[in-house]
């Protein structure tokens, strides 16, 4: 059950800003003094994707102002569950802060039993970027627009092949939506990762996929691959002469965000202290220009607005899998 109400006072309200002292007597936490030590900045995916990059980029640049190294540990593992589940249950303090994904809105409904509630007891700091997915084709399918393909598979009931990075994940979710919105029906072909999905669509053991944008860009560059249309609400930088899929089908918006989040009852002050030099990044050019590498739009805002962020694609993506009856069982 999601307490939106009471995630967005807290969002808004912050708490006190208590801390253990070495005795378990209780003494203020002075934002002015953090950070004193190391901070664990947890990922919930293994090294080296957008996730992981986005987190090392952010976490060098708040080492080198807090002069505390933000240290990124990898924690996978149950669709994310396991290093959200790792800092809800952390020490308050600020030591311990999480990457937030789409996965923590999508998991709020996909899984029936979890141990958390992300939107009560992980506090939002700052979102970073929001990064686009892509819909992309294998160039057998005789399809150059949304609309045209949209006609191939409404032809073809049953036909069409879409591939994901696995059930679940912002890749599958992306492709629900839009058979939500369109009355498309394809046939979900759930992979483990995103390069085994991507080599069999180039292969054209299937046909259709939303993926995320960095890890298809050179296949469409190289023409493997046909880019019908990016998911978010306006187009990409990175692929500048490709529509939206929302300039198609009106209402449709899907999009990879990334920020920072912390143990609930983090204190008010260092929540907005670490809002703060996230934002001063944001707004640095070369840090800018990192994570635009990664087809990253930034999204500056507050604490506030970050938590917005999270509550609303909560929301939209418990419809979808409603709707949609996505289930975690094969």
């Amino acid at each position: 059950m999601i307490h939106r109400r009471q995630f967005m006072q807290q969002t808004a309200l912050g708490m006190a800003g208590l801390s253990l002292g070495a005795f378990g007597g209780i003494r203020p936490l002075r934002a002015a003094d953090y950070p004193t030590r190391p901070v664990r900045w947890v990922v919930g995916y293994p090294a080296g994707g957008s996730t992981d990059i986005t987190a090392r980029i952010m976490g060098q640049y708040l080492s080198e102002k807090l002069g505390q190294q933000f240290i990124v540990e990898n924690k996978p593992g149950a669709g994310n569950n396991i290093g959200t589940a790792e800092v809800v249950n952390a020490a308050p303090d600020g030591y311990a802060v999480y990457l937030v994904n789409p996965a923590n809105a999508i998991n709020t409904t996909l899984y029936k039993k979890l141990s958390f509630s992300f939107l009560n007891d992980m506090a939002p700091v700052a979102g970073i970027i929001r990064v686009p997915n892509v819909m992309v084709v294998h160039p057998s399918v005789p399809a150059k627009t949304v609309a045209e393909f949209i006609a191939y598979a409404k032809a073809n009931p049953g036909k069409i092949n879409m591939a994901s990075s696995g059930k679940g994940t912002s890749v599958h979710l992306s492709g629900e939506l839009f058979m939500a919105l369109t009355g498309v029906k394809m046939t979900h072909v759930p992979y483990r990762g995103s390069n085994p999905a991507l080599t069999d669509l180039i292969g054209g053991q299937v046909n259709v996929m939303f993926d995320n944008m960095p890890s298809s860009i050179p296949h469409i560059k190289s023409g493997k691959l046909r880019a019908l249309g990016v998911t978010t609400a306006a187009r990409a930088d990175a692929l500048p002469d490709i529509p939206t899929v929302g300039d198609t089908v009106p209402g449709y918006e899907a999009s990879a965000f990334f920020g920072m989040g912390a143990p609930k009852a983090t204190p008010a002050d260092v929540v907005d202290k670490l809002n703060k030099e996230i934002n001063a990044g944001l707004a640095d050019g070369k840090i800018k220009a990192k994570l635009a590498d990664l087809g990253g739009t930034v999204i500056p805002g507050s604490p506030a607005d970050f938590g917005k962020l999270l509550g609303d694609e909560t929301d939209k993506w418990a419809k979808v899998i409603k709707t949609q009856n996505v289930e975690l069982v094969d």
